[in-house]
């Protein structure tokens, strides 16, 4: 028997897509960090649709303080709709929790998601509530942009710069709980016409990268002295390399984008105006199909593997 363990993550989603029927009015399907739709042949406007859950054990350890499920839960979708440059609209909460329970606890969780909502914008309009054993959240989220603008993994074109907002590695020491979504950032990069293509670092950088270059026909070099490390990650006591917890760490919830390179040293003097967070160059998008490669300090090169987190995989190293 075959398990989803066996095939992982990226061919179980791949087996599900080719079980959809294409339809006209679904620009972006199964494949992306959202789904983009039109409302209608002649519409203005695309909306993005995402969904997202954290469940006990899995995303954030038991004993946990419901206020950071909440705030992790959100975040998690407004990190995809900032990643398709979607300003957020509206979204549902679906919470599954056991009977026991208290009920200030709940309603902490629930603030907590609704206050990261209401300040990017988003309303929350419903939702479901369910008993279980263990506790678990799942958001739905509705943006929109001008039809045919959302940033899709596909759009990356050899010769592009890579770019990455803040700094990588080590979010199991907290980050994975205190979720920034760039949203004012991806919506900022699509209204000064900077990008067109991006991805919100949930599985690790490279990881995520790839998916990229999947989509695109493409490959990308990195220059791994230019990755911004984290000082988690630079102080972690775990034998890994603080590089190697840049490349691979999930859940850092950043922005990873390409962008034409002769427009790069506008995009960062305009972005020092407009944020405080860094912006870092940290490689270009290649022809070579599928192969990803640093380049070290001293010039040489090593291909970099796809590693990072995978839902059903036992081993996520």
């Amino acid at each position: 028997m075959t398990t989803l363990a066996d095939i992982g993550e990226a061919r179980i989603i791949e087996r599900f897509k080719s079980m959809t029927a294409p339809a006209t009015d679904v620009i972006t399907g199964i494949g992306d960090d959202c789904a983009v739709v039109r409302p209608s042949p002649d519409s203005d406007i695309d909306l993005v649709l995402t969904s997202d859950a954290v469940i006990e054990g899995v995303h954030f350890a038991t004993g946990t303080d419901p206020v950071e499920v909440g705030h992790k839960a959100m975040g998690r979708a407004l990190s995809d709709l900032a990643a398709m440059a979607a300003e957020p609209l509206w979204g549902l909460l679906d919470l599954a929790a056991p009977p026991d329970m208290p009920a200030d606890a709940a309603e902490g969780l629930f603030a907590a998601a609704n206050g990261l909502a209401t300040r990017h914008g988003l309303s929350i309009v419903g939702g479901d509530s369910s008993s279980t054993t263990s506790l678990s959240v799942h958001v739905f989220c509705v943006g929109r942009v001008p039809a045919g603008a959302a940033f899709l993994r596909s759009n990356a074109k050899p010769g592009d710069s890579l770019c990455v907002t803040g700094q990588l590695g080590g979010s199991i020491k907290g980050k994975h709980l205190a979720i920034e979504p760039r949203v004012a950032e991806g919506l900022w990069l699509r209204t000064h016409s900077f990008a067109s293509c991006a991805i919100d670092i949930s599985d690790g950088l490279v990881r995520d990268l790839y998916r990229i270059c999947s989509s695109s026909q493409t490959g990308a070099t990195l220059q791994l002295r230019d990755l911004p490390i984290s000082a988690d990650a630079r102080n972690s006591r775990d034998n890994r390399p603080p590089l190697d917890h840049a490349l691979h760490d999930g859940e850092d919830y950043e922005l990873l984008f390409s962008v034409p390179a002769d427009i790069v040293p506008t995009l960062l003097t305009e972005w020092q105006s407009a944020f405080d967070i860094p912006l870092t160059v940290i490689g270009r998008v290649t022809e070579n199909t599928g192969v990803i490669d640093g380049v070290n300090e001293d010039g040489s090169t090593v291909e970099l593997n796809d590693l990072g987190y995978d839902q059903f995989k036992a081993d996520n190293g």
